[in-house]
């Protein structure tokens, strides 16, 4: 067994989705597991995930008798790439950021809304002026990323806007109130 079967059915054996996985001439080999679409277990990788894969791995590769001096084992990040037919058709209505192989209109990156188009795919972009559409194959592409969402909503306490003072202070005096009880 070659070292990407053996690293593809040992994610995929535990319940994983294997992104994307290389090797480098100084033994590093790097793993990039994320969970299956609609997992119930989670939305996000976690260490302990990645603890798990990496257990399973250093025995498995020692079995097949695959040489490493490294590994290591991560999430695919908040800036996740897009590999396949099936990543693109997951992450359908996010916001990606898309680099062709040749130059369209003069320009190789694009960012914008994916939508899936038939067989191809459809990248929704305001260029400052207009909203533009440009399709595309997976052929076309050297390399697609989600764009990276950071939400804060589970944040306890958010900045007040300055005209919104009264509003703030009701919730302290509330919050005043809770402690006194």
């Amino acid at each position: 067994m070659n070292w990407q079967a053996a690293v593809e059915s040992t994610v995929t054996g535990l319940g994983y989705e294997l992104v994307d996985c290389e090797r480098s001439p100084k033994g590093l080999l790097r793993v990039y597991i994320d969970r299956v679409a609609n997992d119930p277990a989670g939305e996000y990788i976690v260490v302990e995930d990645c603890e798990r894969v990496t257990r399973q791995l250093q025995h498995v590769l020692e079995v097949e008798g695959i040489a490493y001096e490294r590994l290591e084992v991560s999430s695919p990040g908040l800036d996740r790439p897009l590999k396949t037919a099936a990543h693109y058709a997951r992450f359908a209505g996010q916001e990606v950021e898309v680099t062709l192989v040749a130059a369209f209109k003069g320009r190789k990156k694009y960012k914008g809304l994916l939508e899936a188009l038939g067989e191809g795919w459809r990248l929704v972009f305001n260029d400052g002026k207009v909203e533009q559409a440009l399709d595309f194959s997976l052929g076309e592409v050297k390399e697609a990323r989600l764009v990276p969402v950071v939400d804060f909503k589970g944040k306890r306490f958010q900045s007040q806007p300055a005209n919104d003072a009264a509003g703030a202070q009701a919730e302290a005096d509330e919050t005043d109130g809770d402690r006194k009880q």
